[in-house]
């Protein structure tokens, strides 16, 4: 089941790279983007969010909180939290159930089964999706204005 622009954003606790948990309904009052990508170390999923750390002068001007979420574990978010300095939380959906209520699950591409779509969400203070960009190709990375702009109209 997909997640539609002006629905209410499915809440999930998802346990980041240093093994906290997070509580997306915590985050209310503040915009929020979710970056779901396939998977750590890839290389379009480095520079997607790759792009999202070096536009976090952007984002923190929308006061924007961004989680990039994959079904990696925790360990290796770590690792690649670190090895590409990103500066936002990294969420481990490892039961794929985040991927699930947000119709981003990919049931397979090139032989890894129930890894996230590439797809990208933004939540407004209230908790209402406000964009949602999901790509049948992971190839391909979002529209990345098209994120900016939608933080800008919550402003």
């Amino acid at each position: 089941m997909a997640v539609d622009v002006g629905s209410q954003a499915p809440d999930f606790t998802l346990t980041n790279q240093d093994r906290q948990p997070v509580k997306l309904s915590e985050q209310r009052g503040k915009p929020v983007v979710l970056a779901f990508f396939p998977a750590a170390f890839s290389s379009v999923c480095t520079k997607e969010l790759c792009t999202f750390r070096d536009a976090m002068a952007r984002l923190n001007q929308a006061r924007a909180q961004v989680y990039g979420i994959s079904v990696d574990t925790f360990f290796t978010l770590k690792a690649f939290q670190e090895a590409q300095g990103l500066t936002f939380p990294l969420l481990s959906d490892f039961n794929k159930q985040a991927i699930r209520d947000y119709g981003v699950f990919n049931e397979e591409m090139i032989g890894l089964k129930g890894i996230a779509k590439r797809a990208v969400f933004v939540i407004d203070k209230d908790g209402v999706v406000r964009h949602r960009e999901v790509l049948d190709d992971a190839r391909n990375e979002p529209n990345y204005d098209a994120v900016f702009k939608a933080l800008a109209s919550l402003a």
